[in-house]
């Protein structure tokens, strides 16, 4: 390969995207590097991190020997991710702005903008692979099951795949952080980030109180009593056990570690009466479903997989899950769980698998338990 093929690297200030970037190069590509500034309602405020991320990912691009440009994409993410977030989230559903902002900004907007500058590729740090096989592309599993995000991809179309480049794919996170370290990447010893793509480690509720009203209403459980107030559904998500401020309903003198004392679990949402509904018990049937409604479907082949059975992930951390696939009209299917699916959460993904190759996915409209 000559060096006149270049690849565009996302770099995050992370360990992942500052290895793509070594490992490319390595490889004979001309690399340039882009930070991608998504937000900046907030830049001043402690949790801001986006700084930071952008002086290790200077020092990274200095000692790999790269370029850096720095491209501000916070309108196109207002737009295009936060707007549909905040839309989702006053719906009374949770859902998850990486997979918006994959499809959105970092394989539309991004790879819009490497192409502008001449790249035959573009370059991320996901744990995911590409296959072509006759002309198609396939999405597959990072080799690292444990940080696979595969998942995150599912929304990725035959012709952002053909461009796009997953270099630590092929690599455990253990062997990523030994090559950083071997090569003095300042960056090599830097936590994963966590949380919400935009909002990095700042406490959820009080960013979302920014933005959506507080509409308090009833907390009841399953027999319809009150038992607490909650400060608005949207703050709240299925399956969720901190933060739910329940306390008091033990009868007095009850045995420490009776049943009296099982977790609370939100388990539904009832938005017309704003009325949240909780659970006693990570196993409680409310919790458990066997079926789900997904829509807006997308599928990386470009059409529906056959109606079969297929593993699925209904949410990020998970083992793939045996389900049976009916697709429906107009982008929506419908999957059935052999083995109940614990707090199925309208708003999230459902990610279908074959095997390790990641088939696509939708959004989860509904559950049936």
């Amino acid at each position: 390969m000559g060096s006149s093929r270049r690849v565009v690297v996302g770099l995050s200030g992370g360990v992942d995207s500052a290895v793509s970037a070594w490992l490319l190069k390595q490889q004979g590509w001309d690399v340039v590097g882009i930070f991608m500034k998504n937000w900046e309602d907030d830049d001043d405020d402690e949790y801001c991190s986006s700084r930071q991320d952008f002086l290790d990912a200077a020092a990274v691009a200095d000692v790999i020997g790269i370029e850096l440009e720095h491209v501000n994409f916070a309108a196109a993410y207002k737009d295009r991710v936060f707007a549909e977030f905040l839309r989702e989230y006053q719906a009374g559903r949770t859902p998850n702005p990486d997979v918006l902002c994959n499809a959105e900004i970092k394989f539309k907007a991004f790879l819009d903008h490497a192409m502008r500058l001449g790249a035959d590729k573009i370059a991320t740090g996901h744990y995911a692979r590409v296959r072509e096989a006759d002309g198609r592309f396939e999405l597959l599993k990072g080799l690292d099951e444990s940080k696979d995000q595969s998942y995150f991809l599912h929304r990725l179309t035959q012709a952002q795949l053909a461009r796009s480049l997953f270099p630590v794919g092929e690599l455990r996170k253990t062997e990523v952080r030994r090559i950083a370290a071997e090569i003095g990447l300042p960056n090599a010893k830097k936590k994963d980030s966590t949380g919400i793509c935009f909002i990095g480690e700042r406490p959820f509720r009080e960013f979302l109180n920014r933005y959506i009203a507080r509409d308090p209403g009833p907390v009841k459980d399953e027999r319809g009593r009150v038992i607490g107030q909650h400060h608005g559904l949207s703050f709240y998500t299925l399956g969720q056990r901190q933060g739910l401020g329940i306390g008091g309903v033990k009868p007095k003198g009850a045995q420490k570690g009776g049943g009296e004392h099982a977790p609370w679990f939100v388990a539904r949402k009832d938005v017309a009466a704003n009325t949240l509904w909780v659970v006693q018990g990570h196993d409680h049937p409310w919790l458990q479903s066997v079926a789900l409604e997904a829509q807006d479907a997308s599928w990386i082949a470009g059409a529906a997989p056959a109606a079969g059975a297929y593993g699925s992930k209904t949410r990020y951390r998970q083992a793939d899950a045996p389900c049976v696939l009916a697709a429906g009209a107009n982008g929506a299917f419908q999957l059935q769980f052999p083995q109940p699916q614990w707090a199925v959460t309208p708003g999230q993904s459902a990610v279908l698998y074959d095997g390790e190759v990641c088939l696509g996915g939708g959004v989860i409209a509904a559950a049936a338990r």
